[in-house]
């Protein structure tokens, strides 16, 4: 017998569960909008090529590639049939392994993020999209990751990114959307913890002789919340980095946050802690003091929105995909080994589709670990919580009254109230009995004498008060307390 469970990673959302995810997104696309970002969606395949190289070797292999179909499927067939037959010379095999390049059996794969698709979609229709583009998106995406709490093969992705400008008003805004939705979530022990890649490679060129080997060493850096310092010096070590050099590292990164527990939370802390990483690498690195340049403007841009952000400068936030080129963000939670959301610049990626190179940001906030917080959290509201698929259950009398109770229902739909009916005629207690079962508030009922002068007899479920009233008084009694 074929398992009933869903493939490993994947999940089916009940109906308690869907309420819960509308109701986050309808908050996110709420705040989004406010803000003047424009709805978009891409297709949930994308042409192999698209995706390739935008994501580091990690990304790469995490990729759902879809196999092809035809002549190059029925290639492998015949290879690894013949190959278990031996009747074939080795030069016959090769003929035929010729043809089976790599990525020659897939062409197509699942969409990874909404990041290069939105790329290409600016890229493809740069004439029709205004100077200053502003979009959000919030659509499935697909990883060959391995499953965690908080981590899925399939999840959801709210999206929010800005086209066209280089400013660092972008990203303060970014900063500023996403941490309006968290508050209005109920969120108030996040942090955003911001950084810069140029002031990642100043430290890495100040701490690494070796240059082709920082684009590896971010991967390792960007695990360091999850494996600590020893992990990554490991890795570190993999890779054929010198432990010198290594210690050097993760020593800046170590101090830097023992600086930030040892001063109190002045508003303006990050210009002095900034200060003391330019005088660390600033002197060797042009890059570096680029970097560094942006974050104190991104800093002073943050203090002069408000008091109502969570953030602080953090320089050994990574962020692995490799498209990053400016600032970087990252959403934690204390009791959230992953982040609830990400971010950051990627001048370069858009200019990969086509000849203008076209200043980019965006912040991708994560559905499925913002829902497993607020659920073990207990943060949502009570009418989310204990939500029910209606306000009013009408029960079917008898078969002779199914068209008055349908009737009925119609009546108090159309008065604002969601209604439900039981299906059939049945026993008067085990139409009640269901009505607990999902917890509808109200149940009407219309006998022969109800129908026969014109009344509906209702109960409050909760409170157990009856009531029997014409049709009209019946729906705003029960809109009352809906």
């Amino acid at each position: 017998m074929a398992s009933t469970n869903p493939a490993r990673g994947m999940r089916d959302f009940l109906p308690a569960d869907v309420r819960k995810r509308n109701y986050v997104i309808g908050i996110i696309k709420e705040v989004y909008e406010s803000y003047g970002f424009e709805p978009l969606e891409t297709p949930a395949i994308e042409n192999l090529e698209t995706l390739t190289g935008k994501y580091g070797e990690e990304g790469g292999q995490l990729m759902f590639k879809i196999l092809k179909r035809g002549e190059k499927l029925d290639l492998l067939n015949l290879y690894q049939e013949a190959k278990k037959q031996a009747d074939w010379t080795v030069q016959e095999l090769d003929a035929v392994l010729a043809q089976l390049r790599p990525n020659s059996l897939a062409d197509l794969a699942l969409r990874y993020d909404l990041t290069v698709p939105l790329a290409r979609v600016v890229a493809n229709n740069r004439n029709e999209l205004p100077k200053f583009f502003k979009r959000y998106q919030i659509q499935p995406v697909w990883r060959a990751d391995r499953p965690a709490r908080g981590r899925f093969r399939e999840f959801y992705q709210c999206d929010v990114d800005s086209i066209g400008s280089s400013s660092m008003a972008v990203e303060a805004e970014l900063i500023s959307a996403v941490s309006e939705i968290l508050n209005r979530l109920g969120f108030k022990d996040f942090v955003i913890r911001i950084n810069h890649r140029k002031l990642l490679s100043g430290i890495l060129g100040y701490c690494v002789s070796d240059e082709s080997k920082h684009l590896a060493a971010i991967t390792a850096i960007d695990k360091l919340d999850k494996i600590g310092s020893e992990g990554v010096i490991k890795e570190l070590d993999l890779i054929g980095i010198d432990e010198q050099e290594s210690e050097r590292l993760i020593g800046i990164f170590e101090n830097y946050r023992d600086q930030i527990s040892a001063m109190t939370r002045d508003p303006f802390i990050y210009r002095t802690l900034l200060e003391m990483l330019d005088q660390v690498i600033g002197g060797d690195s042009d890059v570096g003091k680029a970097g560094i340049a942006d974050l104190m403007n991104l800093g002073d841009l943050i203090c002069e929105l408000g008091d109502k952000f969570h953030w602080q400068i953090d320089p050994s936030l990574a962020r692995g995909l490799s498209y990053y080129t400016g600032a970087i963000m990252e959403i934690s939670v204390p009791d959230l080994a992953g982040s609830l959301g990400g971010g950051g610049r990627y001048d370069g990626l858009i200019g990969m589709f086509g000849k203008e190179q076209i200043p980019a940001c965006g912040f991708s906030l994560g559905l499925e670990r913002i829902l497993v917080v607020m659920e073990e959290r207990g943060m949502f509201p009570p009418e989310i919580a204990e939500s029910t698929p209606a306000n009013v259950m009408v029960t079917i009398w008898s078969d002779e009254t199914v068209g008055e109770s349908l009737k009925l229902a119609n009546e108090l739909r159309a008065e604002g109230l969601r209604v439900t009916v039981y299906p059939q005629a049945d026993k008067e207690d085990k139409q009640w009995k269901y009505a607990n079962a999902i917890r509808v508030p109200w149940i009407c009922t219309v006998n022969d004498q109800d129908i026969e002068e014109g009344m509906v007899s209702f109960q409050n479920l909760r409170t157990r008060d009856r009531y029997r009233e014409p049709i009209d008084k019946a729906a705003a009694k029960i809109k009352q307390s809906a």
